[in-house]
């Protein structure tokens, strides 16, 4: 077991309570290790403080929550175990559907939908994309909006891409520079929304599901509630597709393995039962007319020991008994009513959702483990079935509402409970009579015991290690994203830099540039053929102690008047790199003066020599 650490927790539920999502179900060493990351970033010491830092910054909550989810994905991850998936399960899994059958697929965790995609791709190579827009629903989910979001514009660039066989991407993408969009026909047969494994309820009947290492982040607990959850939702003979750092080797019950080296696993089926098998050889009697039927429906509704309630498809009430109206206060009196108006909607369960939910489904519903308070302080235990009410062509005519009362099943259920507990210990003193017997299972169970211990062990050493090499892979994606931005800048700046040393060899004057200590900053081509010196001869020289034919005494005005963000001009006789003389007009100008300032950061000289 993990050790917790009080402030580390504090914080978990601080994010719960303030923000609604729940992270306690995440492995401590791995979250732990994120969230310090982000600490370091924002340079706090402890989680006391990094709890401070949050209250103050609410905005925080969006880098921490990115920093935790580590969003890596890709198109045909691990193409080996999806060539398997291709040939060995939905190939054969399709050939024995009626054509014409509806396919539901949901990728769990899926990222920036790389993986949903790619299921597209896969399922429409094999029915081909006309039965794939009319037969695939791909539902994909995750629980990072900013993800989804990019998900939803379903275009990637040159390097997501490279994952993508050459022919795929000519038949499933359009190019619009250097990025790829999915085909927009067949991207309406994917669908994206958030989906928390933890606390939402999942998709039903689901014929693939798909969640690739989103499983390794979660302890074993939370891994065995999302694994009961998959369990639900998948149709009978449905297969999960795991990641390689996931096992399920203790879920033999829920799934069974197809191929567990590539880790895909099939739905457990349920235990059938066939309610009244018993009475299904009865011979038929030939039947009698009866009279008074309506009249006897209604009373033996009205005298069942169930509290009953019919509703209209429009949620109106229809139907009402004795025992509705004595345990909930619901009579004939409410019959019209809307269902939304009495109390009895939302006390002592929300029923109106499993209404809804079974108008829509078509199919009985049963809510348990629901408690009522009783008068005197009697607490009732009650299960709820809401049944819809179909026409024989199957249109909606309402619903029925039965209310049981399971107490007495609840007692016997403790009953039962107690009962086995002295079966336990009887067995135990019985199991103390042939201690030899239990010596050598003792020690067989210990030997197994070890080699489990061990399997586990290196089971989480596995999932540790692949949690480690998806942040190290999420961190040089972001470098290499910086990297692309500094080539670009550096570019750019290249480009900058060509187009002033132009501009400079074209014009026919001299140019210096000078800081405010006269130091030489630049000087073009035109000034090293006037005076005969290098530029990389008088860079960072003093402009008035420089062996050139100009008459500095006259030019000294001209510089302090520039410096102090006055522009001046002088013709002065001077002479050439040659020994000529020349008449060269002097023009001083301020470099980059300070806006509201009469100083400026140093002087531009332009020296144009006459003919």
């Amino acid at each position: 077991m993990e050790p917790m650490d009080p402030h580390f927790e504090a914080l978990l539920v601080y994010l719960k309570e303030s923000r609604g999502f729940d992270f306690t179900g995440y492995k401590r060493s791995s979250l732990m290790r994120r969230v310090n990351r982000r600490m370091t970033q924002v340079e706090t010491t402890d989680y006391q403080e990094y709890l401070d830092f949050l209250q103050v910054h609410p905005d925080e909550f969006t880098t921490l929550f990115n920093t935790i989810l580590i969003n890596v994905t890709g198109f045909f991850r691990d193409p080996e175990a999806w060539d398997y998936m291709r040939t060995e399960v939905l190939e054969p899994m399709l050939a024995a559907r009626p054509a014409d059958s509806v396919i539901r697929v949901w990728s769990a965790g899926c990222a920036s939908g790389e993986e949903a995609y790619t299921l597209a791709m896969t399922l429409a190579e094999i029915i081909g994309s006309d039965a794939f827009r009319e037969r695939v629903k791909i539902y994909a989910t995750d629980v990072d909006e900013e993800q989804l979001n990019e998900a939803r514009q379903a275009t990637y660039g040159e390097r997501e891409m490279q994952a993508v066989p050459p022919e795929l991407q000519e038949r499933y993408f359009e190019q619009n520079g250097n990025r790829f969009s999915f085909r927009k026909d067949l991207r309406r047969s994917v669908i994206f929304g958030r989906n928390d494994l933890v606390q939402d309820a999942p998709i039903s009947r689901i014929d693939l599901l798909t969640c690739r290492n989103a499983l390794m982040y979660f302890n074993a607990e939370t891994q065995s509630k999302i694994l009961s959850r998959f369990h639900f939702a998948l149709a009978d003979g449905g297969v999960l597709f795991l990641g390689k750092a996931e096992m399920l080797l203790s879920h033999g019950n829920l799934f069974a393995p197809i191929d567990l080296k590539r880790r895909v696993f099939r739905r457990a089926p349920r235990a059938a039962h066939t309610p009244g098998a018993m009475m299904a050889e009865l011979p038929r009697l030939a039947a009698t007319p009866v009279t008074g039927l309506d009249q006897l429906r209604s009373e033996a509704i009205a005298a069942s020991p169930l509290a009953q309630l019919v509703l209209t498809s429009d949620d109106l009430v229809a139907i009402t008994n004795r025992q509705l109206e004595k345990q909930f206060g619901v009579s004939s009196r409410d019959i019209g009513r809307p269902f939304r108006d009495l109390d009895l909607s939302y006390r002592p369960v929300e029923l109106r959702r499993y209404i809804e939910q079974a108008q829509v489904e078509r199919r009985t519903l049963r809510i348990s483990d629901i408690e009522v308070q009783r008068g005197g302080g009697e607490m009732t235990n009650l299960e709820i079935q809401v049944s819809p009410l179909t026409d024989a062509e199957g249109s909606l005519l309402g619903v029925n509402v039965v209310f049981h009362d399971v107490s007495e099943a609840r007692r016997l259920q403790d009953d039962l409970e107690h009962a086995n507990q002295q079966l336990e210990a009887a067995y135990e003193e019985l199991q103390s009579t042939n201690e030899e017997l239990e010596t050598t299972n003792e020690e067989l169970q210990s030997t197994v015991e070890e080699l489990e211990t061990t399997n586990e062990e290196l089971q989480s050493t596995n999932e540790e290690l692949e949690t480690m090499n998806e942040e190290l892979q999420s961190t040089n994606d972001e470098l290499q994203s910086i990297n692309d931005q500094l080539r670009v800048s550096t570019g750019r700046l290249d480009e900058a830099n060509a187009f002033l040393e132009a501009v400079l060899t074209s014009l026919q004057a001299g140019v210096a540039v000078v800081d405010r200590e006269l130091q030489v900053k630049m000087w073009n081509r035109r000034a090293e053929d006037l005076w005969g010196l290098r530029a990389e001869e008088v860079t960072g020289r003093h402009f008035l102690n420089l062996d050139i034919g100009l008459p500095f005494e006259m030019l000294r005005p001209l510089l302090r008047g520039a410096l102090g963000g006055e522009t001046g001009d002088a013709q002065v006789d001077a002479v050439n790199r040659r020994g000529r003389p020349v008449a060269v007009r002097v023009v001083c100008t301020p470099l980059s003066g300070r806006a509201g300032g009469t100083a400026s950061d140093g002087a531009i000289i332009v020296m144009e020599a006459g003919d």
